[in-house]
């Protein structure tokens, strides 16, 4: 079954656009791990912390296989001391629906 999830996170202050320019830069390999569907974005408000990123996959064991490639651990790794620690994460097994 497909899987998908949406996911909120936030930087430490000045921290942001470091933090998404990571996430994107393992975006190219994500489509061979299984990935069909990984946008990031910014909250469009005066908060110049929060991070969106939305997930769909083949399924859930490909979107959890990920975190194990060298290249997921890297920029997870990197990343960490930018956040904050607040994260909040919507699983969601997609239906259906427009450009699945």
């Amino acid at each position: 079954m497909p899987y998908g999830c949406i996911a909120s996170t936030k930087t430490r202050p000045g921290c942001r656009e470091e933090v998404v320019s990571l996430l994107l830069s393992g975006a190219d390999g994500l489509r061979s791990a299984g990935c069909d569907l990984y946008p990031v974005g910014r909250s469009d408000d005066d908060d110049e912390t929060t991070i969106w990123v939305t997930e769909k996959w083949r399924t859930r064991e490909h979107h959890d296989a990920s975190l194990e490639l060298p290249e997921a651990k890297d920029a997870i790794g990197r990343a960490m001391p930018m956040l904050t620690g607040a994260f909040t994460k919507q699983d969601m097994p997609v239906a259906g629906g427009l450009g699945l």
